[in-house]
Formats: C-alpha cells, sequence, structure tokens
C-alpha cells in the first residue's frame, strides 16, 4: 500500500513537471520561493534523505545534490522585490541532471518500501514507519504549493489539459449565519490512535468552546467585492498596522487571484483568465480576510470554534471524523484531491455539510483562522523532521483547516494543521466570518 501512494505521488509529480513549457522550468513564479527546477530534485531528494541515509543509514547518491535540494524555506515577505527572478541560473544544475538524481532516488526509496522491514518498533525514524509516512505526505502537500507556483506562471508557460471547463455557474448563496452550540472541541490527536500525524497535531488536547455564530457558506467573491467597491483597500481604519503597510507597499487594490481588464473583473485561472465566477469562494491572505471581517462586523474564526463547527456533532458518537460524518471522503462531499484545478460555486456539495449545516469546511478552499500557529501542551518535534514545526512558532503563521481543491485526500482529517504568513497571498485559502452568540 505504501509503495503504492509513493508510486502514484511521484507519477502526480510527473505530471506536473510535464505541464510546464521548459522555457518556465528556471523561473520564479513566486519571488518568495525557490525556482521550479529546485522542487523537481526536493521532493525525490527529501524522500531519499529522509529514509535512506537517515533512517537506514545507507550511503549517498549525489553528495553536492542531496545538500542543494534538501530543504527549502519560504523567507518574510519583504525579500519579495530583492529576489532575482532568475535566482542565479547558473548555480542550478542541468534539468537532465535533475532528472538523473531524481531517477536514482526513486529507485533507492522503491527498493526500500519493497524489501525493507520499515517498522521497528522504538527506531528513532521508523518506530510505526514514521519517515515512511512522512515522506510520503511531504511530496502530496508539495504538489499544491507547486501548483501556487503554476498559477502566478504566465499562460502560455502552461500546458492546459484538453477536457477540462471550470465550473462556474452557480447562484451567490445567501448571507446566512448558523448558530453553533456550546460544546467541547478536540484539538490534535493521541499519538497511539493514528498510523501517523505531524508533531503539531499531538498530543490531543479538549477545550470549551462557548457558542457562536459562523457564516454557512465561505465569503465568495461577489460578497468581497461589496468590501473592494466599499473602499476597503484605501481605508486604513479595517487594516493591522503591519498589514496596512504591506497594502500600501505593494499598492494591492484587489485580492491578487482578482485582475482588471477594461472595467471588467476577471479571476486569474490556472489556465485562462475567467470572468469573475461571484459565486466561488474568495481565496486572499489572512490580512485581507481579517480587514473584510472588520468591515462586515464580526471576526475570524478561532482554530477551536473551526474545529466545533466541522466535526462537532450533538450525536452519541461524538465528534466527527469529516464534516459528513463517517463516509470515506468522495466528490460528493467537497471539491479535493486533484478534482478540479480551480473552486466551484460556495453550497455545490451539500452532501458535506457539517451537523450544524455548515457547508464546504472540507474542500474548495483552506479556511483561515486567528489562532497562532503553536503547540499544542506537552508537545514533541518528531525525529524523522524535526524541524517541520517548530521553526514556525513564531506568532507570525496562522493556522488553516479545511483543504483546497488540490489537496490529497490522505490529509483529510480533523487534526492536520496548514499554516501559512499572515500577508502571504498565493496560498488558495479562503473564509468565513463568525460572531460570538
Amino acid at each position: 500500500m505504501l509503495l503504492d501512494w509513493y508510486r502514484r505521488n511521484r507519477e502526480r509529480s510527473r505530471l506536473l513537471f510535464d505541464a510546464i513549457t521548459e522555457d518556465a522550468y528556471y523561473s520564479r513564479p513566486i519571488a518568495l520561493r525557490h525556482p521550479i527546477v529546485f522542487y523537481e530534485g526536493h521532493l525525490p531528494g527529501f524522500s531519499f534523505n529522509t529514509l535512506i541515509k537517515k533512517a537506514l543509514g545507507r550511503p549517498g547518491i549525489d553528495e553536492s545534490l542531496e545538500a542543494l535540494f534538501a530543504r527549502g524555506i519560504d523567507p518574510h515577505e519583504s525579500a519579495a522585490h530583492s529576489a532575482s527572478p532568475e535566482d542565479h541560473r547558473s548555480r542550478w544544475p542541468s534539468r537532465h541532471r535533475v532528472r538523473d538524481f531524481a531517477d536514482a532516488a526513486d529507485r533507492e526509496v522503491v527498493s526500500a518500501l519493497a524489501q525493507d522491514d520499515l517498522d521497528r518498533p522504538g527506531h528513532p525514524l521508523l518506530d510505526r514507519k514514521e519517515a515512511v509516512f512522512a515522506l510520503l505526505e511531504h511530496e502530496a502537500m508539495h504538489q499544491e504549493t507547486l501548483l501556487y507556483m503554476w498559477h502566478r506562471l504566465p499562460f502560455n508557460q502552461k500546458k492546459p489539459p484538453g477536457d477540462y471547463t471550470p465550473r462556474t455557474l452557480g447562484k451567490v448563496p445567501h448571507v446566512e449565519l448558523v448558530g453553533v452550540p456550546a460544546g467541547r472541541a478536540t484539538l490534535g490527536v493521541d499519538r497511539n490512535a493514528v498510523a501517523f500525524g505531524w508533531d503539531n497535531e499531538f498530543p490531543a488536547m479538549s477545550v470549551d468552546v462557548p457558542a457562536f455564530n459562523i457564516d454557512r457558506h465561505n465569503v465568495t467573491n461577489g460578497r468581497f467585492l461589496e468590501f473592494v467597491e466599499a473602499g476597503g483597500y484605501r481605508n486604513e481604519r479595517w487594516w493591522d498596522a503591519d498589514d496596512w503597510e504591506w497594502i500600501r507597499s505593494e499598492g494591492a487594490t484587489h485580492p491578487l487571484f482578482w485582475e482588471r481588464h477594461d472595467d471588467t473583473w476577471f479571476w486569474r485561472g490556472m489556465f485562462d483568465l475567467i470572468p469573475l465566477p461571484l459565486s466561488w469562494p474568495a481565496y486572499v491572505s489572512l490580512a485581507e480576510a481579517t480587514a473584510f471581517t472588520r468591515w462586515a462586523g464580526a471576526r475570524l474564526p478561532t482554530e477551536a470554534e473551526f474545529q466545533r463547527a466541522a466535526f462537532g456533532s450533538a450525536d452519541a458518537r461524538g465528534e466527527r471524523p469529516y464534516p459528513w460524518g463517517f463516509d470515506a471522503p468522495s466528490s460528493r462531499h467537497g471539491v479535493f484531491d486533484f478534482t478540479s484545478w480551480d473552486p466551484e460555486p460556495a453550497g455545490s456539495h451539500p452532501a458535506g455539510s457539517s451537523a450544524w449545516g455548515v457547508e464546504d469546511l472540507v474542500g474548495n478552499g483552506w479556511e483561515w483562522t486567528r489562532t497562532p500557529f503553536g503547540p499544542f501542551p506537552g508537545f514533541r518535534p518528531m525525529a524523522s523532521y524535526p524541524e517541520y514545526s517548530a521553526d514556525f512558532f513564531d506568532g507570525q503563521h496562522f493556522v488553516m483547516k479545511g483543504a483546497s481543491p488540490v489537496t490529497a485526500r490522505e490529509l483529510l482529517r480533523p487534526t492536520f494543521r496548514n499554516w501559512f504568513r499572515a500577508r502571504y497571498p498565493y496560498v488558495y485559502a479562503t473564509f468565513r466570518c463568525v460572531t460570538s452568540a
């Protein structure tokens, strides 16, 4: 099963890299990330370094490439304008060399997955196959972040599939707040209760959540357009000081995913400009979401409130593994697992509603919370990737929950936590308003 998962990951990554033209390979469509060449080496390189070198203690393939492709961290947004678009192309190897390295790494990893005993109780990296699950989920997560980059590429540097048509038709849902009663929410999970989780998901903790009201639907482009047309990006009163400085320095007047041509609003889709679908969820940064909620007389949910709205239940069986209950995720329940290049109209999947009738809590876009990303009491860094979470417990990153159209189904669990900086605008992330009851 794990070998099949690895092969599926590698095939999907290959298809993603094949979807761009050769002249895009050394470009940096997002200045805060490495050039594209890095990631074609990083994905197999991380798997090789984690499993073959660290866990199994075997020799490397190419020490220089293993180091070059080891790890990449997004810098602070203030560094974006100082980055060279080509990022000194001469420092990067040829694509032929990158692919030779990837093929060699894949052979070693596939061999280990097929033949080695990778479940070794007490082993620092292989207890409960930790390193194996880490490399598998790592690649799935990177496939989503690759698509954030692909989204910013010029359209002529991408190869659209012949059969893709964005689903844009749908009524803008009415603004409606749903009451969620007071109750308990479980954040995190006991380590022995699941096959794998990242270190920030452990241990479990239960918190009391007072009653609150939450939007039944994500804030749509149509609703966010009201904020834009009301001068929301020109009024300092709605913004935190640092966020306002960012808006001014960037000259931002609307979400990054929007473009205006000849007095008409468009959505920058993956492969073409689309007349702005008013029924789609608005993809914005946390800074923009926070400003909107203030303008609307509301606020963003906390992580615990999202957890309660998404997975809580008055049912005797208690909290649910998915908003809709216990059935395995399918296309009936939401837009996730690479089923669409773009979002779909809010409320298109009522079968995915939570116990309280809140829709699209998993799928169609990650959801911002106002909770800073931090450890649960009793946190311990994971042996296979100790810096995975701890490097971001800095008060500048915020928890996102749910899933986007290109979040792998393996990540659809109640405890999974995503996070980004407040002013990072490239994520497939939306939001909804909350008021206290």
